[in-house]
């Protein structure tokens, strides 16, 4: 998409054969439903309708189906979107602590983080470097009925003195491929320091170190329906006084502290902590609402005799301790008459896809596969998996 692709879908004649598009999409049928638009309209703005009704399509996913259909997105500006549910979060807690408050969004992608912070009362002004991923943010603040503008420009040319709220979103991908290292960030890990310094909310991936946290910043991993999305680093009046955070959408739930608790043998149920919590390092809070403990210092598994319902962890009832040899378990497999086998592990090194292939499951029962480590042993239990009420 280009900013002429933009301009060609907001005029009335581009907006009337995006209307037919959408209306006539279907998953694969682009071509052919370009092929009978190109019959009554011209070809530039048949193929960004169709483009942009393939996005639309793609877009429900993070955003919902009532705002996706409303909305203009780029490829790369709907693959790097916030997911709805985490940026209403976001700007819900910074609408709790500075109700109303200006916040400049440094690199603000199609706007998705715009928009939840508009929603929540707050003023808003985007910044985005690519011209067409500008407009399309432009274009949603407008299509949704919200205040805010959007500028053209690169977040380091910023003077973000005059906005009570930073927020920024770190490109995290160079050449087409997804960046791991902080340090490899745009704009680069000095200038995100830098805004840390004031009261700024930063998103950054999962897999940040602790280490690399300021201190007097507040690191948050969230998670929505099981899945870690991001984390997010909250500095100046933003920050709560706590270290580390994790916080589980859409119950909500977030936990802060880690307490001493012991290791011991596995006991009637094994919970897995929610990825957040794990990335945290906040598994003991697990442990400690379960009345539990760790199977092994080191591997964020928790043991308990009793089932406690929790957002924290999922549960799982031990059937049976098994060898972990895969002679014994393909005869666990056969035996117990197992089709749908679910594989866990953490502490072991083994792809779950192969041992599930090995083992052949056949029957029409399913099981849940534990394999983890306790001290140097590599052990293996037969559960059950405990339904979340």
């Amino acid at each position: 998409m280009t900013p002429d692709s933009i301009s060609l879908l907001l005029a009335p004649a581009g907006a009337e054969v995006l209307a037919e598009a959408c209306a006539g999409f279907t998953p694969g049928g682009e071509l052919r439903l370009v092929e009978k638009l190109r019959r009554r309209y011209d070809v530039a703005v048949v193929t960004a309708a169709v483009t942009q009704a393939s996005l639309r399509h793609r877009a429900v996913a993070k955003f919902g189906a009532e705002d996706a259909a409303r909305m203009y997105f780029t490829p790369d500006g709907l693959e790097q979107a916030t997911r709805t549910t985490v940026g209403v979060h976001r700007a819900a807690r910074i609408g709790a602590t500075l109700p109303g408050a200006t916040v400049v969004d440094l690199g603000c992608g199609i706007g998705g983080d715009l928009i939840s912070a508009a929603r929540a009362g707050l003023r808003v002004t985007g910044v985005e470097r690519d011209p067409a991923t500008a407009a399309a943010a432009q274009a949603n603040l407008a299509a949704l009925e919200l205040p805010g503008q959007v500028l053209v420009g690169d977040a380091e040319a910023q003077d973000c003195s005059q906005y009570e709220v930073v927020f920024a979103d770190p490109a995290r991908r160079a050449d087409g491929k997804r960046v791991f290292d902080h340090n490899a960030y745009s704009p680069p890990w000095s200038f995100i320091t830098d805004l840390l310094a004031g009261t700024a909310c930063v998103k950054v991936a999962p897999g940040i170190p602790h280490e690399a946290v300021p201190d007097g910043v507040e690191a948050e991993w969230v998670s929505d329906a099981g899945e870690v999305k991001e984390a997010a680093l909250w500095s100046g009046k933003l920050y709560a006084g706590t270290t580390r955070r994790a916080t589980l959408l859409p119950s909500g739930a977030t936990v802060t502290s880690a307490p001493e608790v012991d290791s011991a043998p596995v006991g009637q149920y094994i919970y897995e902590p929610d990825g957040a919590v794990v990335r945290a390092g906040l598994v003991t809070a697990v442990a400690e609402a379960v009345d539990g403990w760790l199977l092994d210092p080191r591997i964020a598994y928790v043991s308990a005799d009793s089932l406690v319902a929790t957002p924290l962890a999922s549960a799982y009832e031990v059937v049976e301790e098994l060898p972990y040899k895969e002679k014994a378990l393909r005869s666990w497999v056969r035996t117990q008459g197992i089709g749908t086998l679910e594989i866990k592990k953490r502490g072991v090194d083994f792809d779950p896809a192969v041992l599930r292939k090995k083992l052949a499951p056949k029957g029409a029962a399913s099981a849940t596969l534990i394999v983890t480590r306790i001290g140097r042993d590599a052990v293996a239990y037969s559960c059950r998996r405990v339904a979340r009420p």
